[in-house]
């Protein structure tokens, strides 16, 4: 078994804590059932194919595209929002 860590928001840690006690089972349990139960409801498929980046057409972008600089971009964008 591996033993793994999570974050949970504080109410549905609670949730999980009630459920737990009133059944008579870990906070473990009450994670494994949860997980079981996702794993029916959401069963994991083989990918059809390898995931290829798509092709792009030649034209699709401004010829100086790799010249844009885009952080002063969304510098002056951020600026002009705050205003």
């Amino acid at each position: 078994m591996i033993k793994t860590q999570v974050q949970l928001p504080d109410e549905l840690y609670h949730t999980a804590k009630a459920i737990a006690e009133q059944r008579e089972w870990s906070l473990a349990e009450v994670v494994r059932r949860g997980i079981e139960h996702m794993a029916l409801a959401y069963p994991v498929r083989p990918a059809s194919k390898a995931w290829q980046l798509p092709m792009l057409k030649e034209g699709q972008f401004r010829p100086d595209f790799d010249q844009i600089d885009f952080k002063a971009l969304a510098e002056s964008d951020e600026l002009r929002e705050s205003e």
